[in-house]
């Protein structure tokens, strides 16, 4: 016989049992026909196919719950077939299969990686059966447990890349609330390149930013992270307004690995009395009024991304407030969903009647309220991060 020989050792089962495919790597008939024995004897839930060669092992590995493995075959020698075969990745655990002269082989052959090792002629088919279930099970345990530590470790990330991203904001004021909502593209566990912060200078200004870097995932999301701190910083050393989107143009660039990296940016510059704003935007939306009316601030007076063309950032929009009112700034997140998988896309114009239908509300179940309907609209997860920061002045 020559190639790949196939055979099923299997008693009947119930429909809850499990069919292990099971691939034996052996070049000797006999031994290959004694394990099939083996297996047989005590009904063992098994598929098994046999290869003669680690060449045939490595194309037909695909599939298989576990690996019996003769260590002298015809194109290995040593270890080799053991280590080619761990190499593979996601590949099944092995079990290594010894003569009884060189034993010794198969405790080198567990310090290198298989999960057990098994003498031949000195097995019957319930040790066999057992050593093949404890193999595939320690493998199952070894790759939650790799799991967890990985989910662990994106949980950190992800926490410390938030705190970098969302921070607390710097202000003491009863009248002004806000509340903050951040959600990734796709629902992905890690943050993107959006962020957002609040600083109260001792003027009585109170200095709002949101802003957007382009792309996803973590070095995004640091580029975000100096973004802000260096806007904050910017606030608190008092530099000019109309200075700062410049010197954060400069940031970016030297801190982007690519020239075509760009950042979207809304500043506002709340006034003392809380009754007007001066809005600068980089590419950005602009902010919409929740209250006491309903619509978008003008966005016909804006400069270029961040990124995009070396100018000073300079242009500015006088907004008044009123007494009282509610502000929400968005990043591109929301505003690019669509009506429907091929629709149109949104933007405020389709964004705000949505609002319309959830005010009022607590600001934190309108923000997830909202973003879950843009979600509808979309026809599933938004491809962009959301950013939302919601700002509220009630009464003095």
């Amino acid at each position: 016989m020559s190639g790949t020989e196939s055979a099923v050792a299997r008693a009947p089962v119930t429909p809850a049992e499990v069919i292990w495919p099971i691939l034996l790597v052996e070049d000797d008939d006999g031994d290959a026909f004694l394990v099939s024995e083996l297996l047989e004897e005590v009904s063992a839930p098994v598929a098994l196919t046999r290869v003669r060669t680690v060449a045939e092992a490595l194309l037909g590995s695909a599939g298989a719950a576990c690996i019996l493995l003769d260590l002298g075959l015809p194109d290995s020698e040593g270890l080799s077939a053991l280590r080619r075969l761990l190499a593979v990745e996601s590949g099944a655990p092995v079990v290594v299969l010894t003569g009884l002269v060189d034993e010794y082989r198969g405790e080198q052959a567990v310090a290198a990686g298989a999960q057990d090792y098994l003498v031949k002629g000195q097995v019957d088919g319930r040790d066999l059966v057992r050593a093949v279930r404890y193999a595939i099970e320690r493998t199952r345990a070894d790759t939650a447990a790799q799991a967890l530590r990985e989910s662990e470790l994106q949980a950190s990330e992800r926490a410390r890349l938030e705190r970098g991203l969302l921070p607390r904001p710097l202000y003491a004021d009863d009248r002004l609330h806000h509340t903050a909502r951040y959600r990734p593209g796709q629902r992905q566990s890690l943050l993107g390149g959006d962020f957002y912060d609040m600083v109260a200078t001792p003027d009585g200004v109170l200095h709002v930013l949101l802003g957007d870097v382009c792309g996803h995932g973590p070095d995004e999301a640091a580029l975000g992270v100096s973004l802000r701190i260096a806007w904050r910083t910017l606030v608190l050393a008092g530099v000019r307004e109309a200075d700062r989107l410049g010197y954060l143009q400069r940031v970016l660039v030297s801190e982007r690995d690519r020239d075509e990296i760009f950042a979207t940016v809304c500043e506002l510059s709340i006034a003392p009395d809380r009754e007007q704003a001066r809005m600068r935007l980089a590419g950005h939306p602009p902010p919409a009024i929740l209250h006491p009316r309903l619509a978008a601030l003008p966005g016909d007076v804006v400069s270029p991304a961040l990124g995009i063309l070396d100018e000073d950032l300079t242009e500015e929009v006088l907004v008044d407030l009123g007494p009282r009112w509610a502000l929400l700034l968005a990043t591109d997140g929301l505003l690019e969903g669509r009506d429907g998988p091929d629709g149109e896309r949104l933007g405020w114009d389709g964004v705000l009647p949505e609002i319309a239908e959830l005010w009022p509300q607590s600001p934190d179940s309108l923000l997830d309220s909202l973003i879950d309907r843009i979600e509808a609209r979309n026809g599933g997860p938004l491809t962009d991060d959301v950013a939302l920061l919601l700002l509220m002045r009630g009464d003095d």
